[in-house]
């Protein structure tokens, strides 16, 4: 249905020829477009029937006060079952630092909530297949766990912000949760209205992006630049990465392009992860709380561990 309404707009209402550049792109951007945010919208709404009663509180909650390696696993679930982009990440960040969670835990979530997600998740076994879908999570939740256990190694507490620590959480009451089905209901409806709110723009870009990528650069150079026999191209992919921002659903028509012209799957990965987890706008936020030394190598961590992510699924694949 939807790759036949992308037929309809660009080449019969529009009378663009099949396989010219501007055709195919366009052709690809009705198709992903209507695809993706019909998808979202009836994910979100199923999804928020059943985390009616989940609140970025709840979460901290969660993990306050259990043992180092039981904390680290609860952050990392929660984190791939929270839809948040990194940007949304970053005050629950805040919240369990000031909690007294130990930052290594905190570091795990904040890799896991952006890169994971059930939302991208679904979308991505829709369109991209299972398999892929298997990889990128199974990617995502290694180098969250990982990658926090790296950066509590580093004793990043002597780069948080003084006040931070100065900061003592209060107890505050929290609403009884309306568990009737019509409460359910309009918190399902307020997340769908407030997720495809939040990321309806980066949607739209990156099928925009994979839309110009699909209809207008060619096969041939594809598969020489990026291809799985070049070993430069999964770091490229990756630096390419952290100046964009996006989320994990907003990055999946992009990879859907890329896997079409004959991007390797570890390349493509390793670019999803760097968008979704590894953005400049999350460091300029962070960075009202953790010193640039911190910064720094978090964001050092993240690029090696993408890499050798990209590099591994290349060689398998």
């Amino acid at each position: 249905m939807f790759a036949w309404l992308g037929d309809q707009v660009a080449y019969h209402w529009l009378g663009l020829a099949p396989g010219s550049p501007a055709g195919d792109a366009l052709q690809f951007f009705v198709m992903d477009v209507t695809k993706i945010f019909t998808l979202l919208v009836v994910v979100i709404y199923v999804m928020g029937l059943l985390r009616a009663l989940l609140s970025p509180e709840r979460v901290r909650e969660f993990v306050r006060g259990r043992p180092a390696w039981q904390a680290r696993a609860l952050a990392v679930l929660l984190g791939a079952v929270t839809p948040f982009c990194s940007c949304s990440s970053v005050p629950l960040f805040i919240g369990f630092v000031e909690a007294g969670i130990p930052l290594g835990v905190t570091f795990s979530f904040l890799i896991a909530s952006p890169m994971i997600n059930e939302i991208a998740a679904v979308l991505l076994v829709t369109i991209l297949g299972w398999r892929l879908a298997a990889l990128y999570v199974l990617a995502g939740l290694v180098v969250a766990w990982f990658g926090g256990i790296a950066m509590q190694w580093l004793r990043p507490e002597r780069w948080v912000a003084n006040y931070v620590w100065q900061i003592h959480m209060g107890q505050v009451a929290q609403p009884a949760a309306d568990r009737s089905l019509l409460g359910r209901h309009r918190f399902a409806m307020a997340e769908v209205r407030e997720i495809v709110g939040r990321i309806w723009k980066w949607v739209v870009i990156g099928v925009a992006v994979g839309a110009l990528f699909h209809g207008f650069v060619p096969e041939r150079w594809v598969v020489t630049h990026l291809g799985g026999d070049n070993w430069l191209a999964v770091p490229t992919a990756v630096l390419l990465g952290v100046p964009l921002y996006s989320n994990a659903t907003g990055v999946i028509p992009v990879a859907e392009a890329m896997l079409s012209k004959g991007v390797a799957v570890g390349t493509t990965l390793a670019f999803m992860m760097s968008i979704a987890a590894l953005s400049l706008p999350e460091m300029l936020i962070l960075r009202k709380v953790i010193a640039w030394p911190a910064l720094a190598w978090f964001a050092a961590i993240l690029t090696v561990a993408f890499t050798l992510v990209g590099w591994g699924f290349n060689l398998i694949t």
